[in-house]
C-alpha cells in the first residue's frame, strides 16, 4: 500500500528546478520507457493521456507523459519556454526517475524540442520517434498558405487575409498563429472520416477528467517568439546528424495531415529510410487518436 501511494504521488506531480511539474506515469517501471512530448507552445498532455498513454503502456512500455513548464498543469508564471528550458526540465525527469535512456516521442511541436534534446543529449535517448512532427516549419507554412491560395484562386476577400499573413514577420508569434489559424479553419488538422473507433475517442475524452483540465497559456507562443532565437527553423540537418551518431529515428504522419506537403514528408523519409517511417491513410495531426490502432501496432512493432 506504501509504494502504491508513492506511486500516486510522483504520477501527479514533482519540483524540477524548484518549479512544480506536472507529470504522470502509466505501465510498469521495468519496462521500456517512453517519454511523450505534447506540442505547443501553449500545449498539453491531456489528449495523449485521456486517449492513449494507459494503452501505450499496455502493450509493454513505462510511459511518461508531462505538461512542459508554463504550459497545461505546469503553470509558472516565471516560464521562459525557451529550448534550453525543455531540455533542464527533461534532464530532470530523468533524474527523478533514474533514468539512463528513453525513447523520446515527440508530437506538434513537441518533436522540434524531442529532436533538439536528442542532439544535445545522444546519450539520453535509445530511439526517437516522431509523431506528426513540425521539422521544416517554414516549409509548413508555406504549404499551408500556397494550399490556401489555391483553393481560394477565386476568393478575393480570403486571398487578401492569406497575403496579409504572407507579409507579415516569419519570425514572429503572428505570423506563426495565423497561418495556423487559417489551417485550422479549413479543417487542415481534421481527419476526413472519423471512424467509429476514432469518434469514440473524442467523445470519451471530452466527456472524461483529462478535457477539464485542457489548460491554454495564451501567452506562451508569445514569450517563446521574445526569448527563443530559434522560433523557425528545419531539423532535418539535425536529424542526418542524429542518425549518423547512432540514434534511430522513426516517422508517424498522417496522410491527410495538412500542414505537410508530401515534398516534406518524402525529405523525412528519406532521412528515416523506408523501413521507419509510415503513413497512415484517413488520418490528419492527432493520429494516436485518428488511428490508434495502427499507431499503436507501430510503435510496437518498432520499439519491442
Amino acid at each position: 500500500m506504501k509504494s502504491l501511494f508513492l506511486a500516486f504521488i510522483l504520477s501527479i506531480s514533482f519540483f524540477a528546478n524548484g518549479q512544480n511539474l506536472y507529470i504522470k506515469t502509466y505501465g510498469n517501471e521495468k519496462n521500456k520507457v517512453i517519454i511523450f512530448i505534447h506540442g505547443g507552445p501553449s500545449g498539453n498532455a491531456t489528449l495523449f493521456e485521456g486517449t492513449t498513454a494507459q494503452k501505450l503502456a499496455d502493450q509493454g512500455f513505462y510511459v511518461i507523459a508531462y505538461d512542459r513548464r508554463g504550459e497545461g498543469r505546469s503553470a509558472d508564471p516565471n516560464a521562459k519556454f525557451t529550448y534550453d528550458e525543455a531540455f533542464q526540465d527533461l534532464n530532470s525527469i530523468y533524474a527523478t526517475y533514474h533514468l539512463k535512456k528513453a525513447i523520446i516521442l515527440g508530437h506538434s511541436f513537441g518533436g522540434l524540442i524531442a529532436t533538439l534534446y536528442t542532439n544535445k543529449y545522444p546519450q539520453n535517448v535509445s530511439a526517437l520517434v516522431l509523431a506528426g512532427a513540425l521539422f521544416s516549419q517554414q516549409e509548413t507554412y508555406d504549404h499551408i498558405l500556397d494550399t490556401l491560395k489555391k483553393k481560394y484562386s477565386n476568393d478575393s476577400a480570403q486571398l487578401k487575409r492569406i497575403n496579409i499573413v504572407e507579409n507579415l514577420n516569419k519570425n514572429s508569434a503572428d505570423y506563426r498563429k495565423k497561418c495556423f489559424e487559417l489551417a485550422g479553419e479549413n479543417n487542415f488538422f481534421k481527419m476526413p472520416n472519423p471512424t467509429a473507433e476514432s469518434k469514440k475517442l473524442y467523445a470519451n475524452y471530452e466527456a472524461g477528467e483529462f478535457f477539464k483540465t485542457n489548460i491554454r497559456n495564451k501567452n506562451a507562443p508569445l514569450v517563446f517568439y521574445q526569448n527563443e532565437k530559434q522560433n523557425n527553423i528545419d531539423t532535418r540537418p539535425i536529424l542526418k546528424k542524429i542518425k549518423t551518431a547512432g540514434v534511430p529515428i522513426y516517422g508517424i504522419y498522417g496522410k491527410q495531415d495538412g500542414i505537410f506537403s508530401s515534398a516534406q514528408i518524402n525529405s523525412l523519409k528519406a532521412i528515416t529510410g523506408e523501413k521507419r517511417f509510415v503513413f497512415l491513410d484517413n488520418c490528419s495531426h492527432y493520429l494516436f487518436v485518428d488511428q490508434q490502432t495502427a499507431f499503436l501496432s507501430k510503435l510496437k512493432y518498432w520499439l519491442k
